[in-house]
């Protein structure tokens, strides 16, 4: 999710169906094009072991995603539907948020079909289906996880209703994209942007420039992020379960009520009350450096 979904247009481009989704046309890929999945999931799979929660991986050895080439969407929506009610549609890029809510609360997810150009490998400002599918799918086959993006598809269906679409887009991007997870003494990735992240599956969890704070809700929701580079702060979550239960058992509406007068909180700030696992020194973001993926 992204202030990109804001110029989208209000209806489907042509080749779209109403609910915006298209034909993956796998048999449209280049061998060039599953060369680049191939190179990306070798890249990744090779170092997330001891870094992802383990679930992820799960996930990908139980949807067989090691096949080689990009995966065929109906073949991979079998094998998850089977798991967990779930399936995934190709869409043509960005799509509306109350498009992309309606779909996560029926159990389906939109991902892009291109893949990135060998120019493109450490950087891309448009998530392609190797983000899309590398990145989230895997945990989808995770049946708590897999109730959370259900939950937060209604969820954001009803921020749009109260105008508190912004504050529900940060709770995505602070768990679904940019997420860590404890895991016993350590902390884990578990957030698609990182997962599919070369630099940022180091940069998350070894670097000491972000900082790295217990997850707290209303903490969240009034914290802003960057979409032009690494993330200042990660907010680590102690269990899905935990997750789960605080977005089914929260009333957001009166949440979102008080969030209207209290301040947003900057991207690199610690705050009084803030949980630290680790305060950063914001060395990458004082540097001014560009990220690389």
């Amino acid at each position: 999710m992204s202030d990109a979904k804001a110029t989208l247009p209000a209806t489907p481009p042509p080749g779209a169906a109403a609910d915006w989704t298209i034909p993956q046309a796998w048999s449209d890929y280049t061998p060039a094009e599953h060369a680049m999945w191939d190179r990306l999931f070798e890249r990744q799979s090779a170092m997330l072991p001891g870094r992802i929660v383990p679930a992820f991986l799960d996930g990908l050895d139980v949807l067989r995603m090691s096949k080689p080439g990009i995966p065929d969407f109906g073949e991979l929506s079998e094998r998850l539907t089977g798991l967990t009610g779930w399936k995934v549609v190709a869409v043509p890029g960005l799509v509306p948020d109350d498009v992309f809510f309606r779909h996560l609360a029926n159990r389906t997810f939109v991902a892009g079909r291109f893949i990135r150009r060998p120019d493109q490998i450490d950087y891309l400002e448009e998530p392609d289906v190797f983000h899309d599918v590398f990145g989230h799918v895997p945990l989808l086959a995770n049946p708590v996880f897999a109730d959370y993006m259900q939950a937060y598809g209604a969820g954001g269906l009803r921020s749009l209703e109260l105008g508190a679409m912004h504050r529900l887009a940060r709770l995505y991007w602070y768990t679904v994209e940019f997420g860590l997870i404890r895991d016993g003494d350590a902390l884990r990735i578990y957030g698609a942007g990182i997962a599919s992240s070369h630099g940022e599956s180091l940069f998350a969890l070894d670097d000491p420039s972000p900082n790295r704070l217990g997850f707290d809700l209303q903490r969240v929701m009034r914290t802003r992020y960057r979409i032009d580079d690494y993330q200042q702060t990660y907010f680590v979550i102690d269990s899905f379960e935990a997750l789960l239960r605080e977005t089914l058992d929260t009333d957001f509406a009166p949440l979102y009520r008080a969030l209207d007068t209290a301040p947003d909180i900057a991207t690199d700030a610690v705050v009084e009350g803030d949980r630290i696992f680790h305060r950063g020194c914001q060395a990458h973001a004082l540097a001014g450096k560009p990220a690389a993926e």
